[in-house]
């Protein structure tokens, strides 16, 4: 009940016309959580699809209109077999039983990375989840899977680049928007909060360009304890912070 109670009040505290209109989480602890209940990293992985729910019905009624989460990166696939497997598998019974969920809150499904590289199968659900989702408006819900900044930076200079070689793109156009067009991201505005839990400070090759001017927000919470009061916290804090965009405070009063 008291927690409730304090979930309420920050609830109240949150002003629903200064959201960020992009929000990204880096999902980290799920391995640690499951090391300190003396369990396999599996189960900190399954624990962790709670949290995902939770964060996304509670974004979902706020009123943020883009979510992005971080659920494997590229680095990722070099991590053991068995929990490779494990996260693949995870990926797919948590497409199927979380359909109904995107559809009863008019959510969009969405994927930025190398998904060739996923198995037939979680590449199938994904794909079938996002043309299923393609027309609900409420919110954008973005999963970086198999994804790398680097990789999308690099893979988006060499096909500007070849689109000048030939003669597609003139390099005296080449601009700020050039450039995003051709990103992951290309229909997603930049990212306005970052969140990142687990107590790292680390941006773990995760969007670079996109969060140029993003706030950022670290919590020692691990991921499957994250929860509606920690999202909360973190919405109200990026609500005190000025953000100047390089220009000084008296020129954004």
């Amino acid at each position: 009940m008291l927690l409730r109670r304090v979930e309420m009040s920050l609830l109240e505290n949150i002003n629903k016309d200064n959201l960020p209109k992009h929000l990204a989480i880096i999902m980290d602890g799920n391995g640690r959580w499951a090391k300190q209940q003396g369990l396999l990293r599996a189960f900190g992985h399954e624990k962790g699809t709670k949290s995902v729910r939770i964060t996304v019905e509670t974004c979902a009624k706020l009123g943020v209109e883009n979510l992005t989460l971080y659920a494997f990166s590229t680095e990722n696939w070099n991590r053991p077999k068995l929990e490779v497997d494990t996260l693949m598998s995870l990926l797919v019974n948590s497409l199927k039983n979380e359909f109904k969920t995107l559809e009863k809150n008019n959510i969009r499904l969405n994927c930025i990375g190398n998904i060739d590289l996923l198995p037939s199968k979680a590449k199938k659900e994904l794909l079938s989840v996002i043309e299923k989702t393609k027309n609900n408006t409420r919110m954008t819900l973005t999963l970086a899977l198999s994804y790398g900044s680097r990789e999308e930076l690099l893979n988006a200079v060499k096909i500007i680049s070849d689109k000048v070689k030939n003669n597609i793109i003139s390099i005296d156009t080449i601009d700020e928007s050039i450039i995003n067009e051709h990103l992951y991201t290309r229909n997603l505005p930049d990212v306005d909060l970052v969140i990142r839990t687990s107590g790292e400070h680390r941006i773990s090759n995760f969007l670079l360009w996109q969060i140029a001017y993003a706030e950022f927000y670290f919590t020692d919470v691990l991921w499957p304890d994250f929860k509606e009061e920690d999202l909360y916290a973190a919405i109200i804090s990026y609500q005190k912070r000025e953000r100047r965009f390089g220009k000084t405070s008296e020129q954004i009063k």
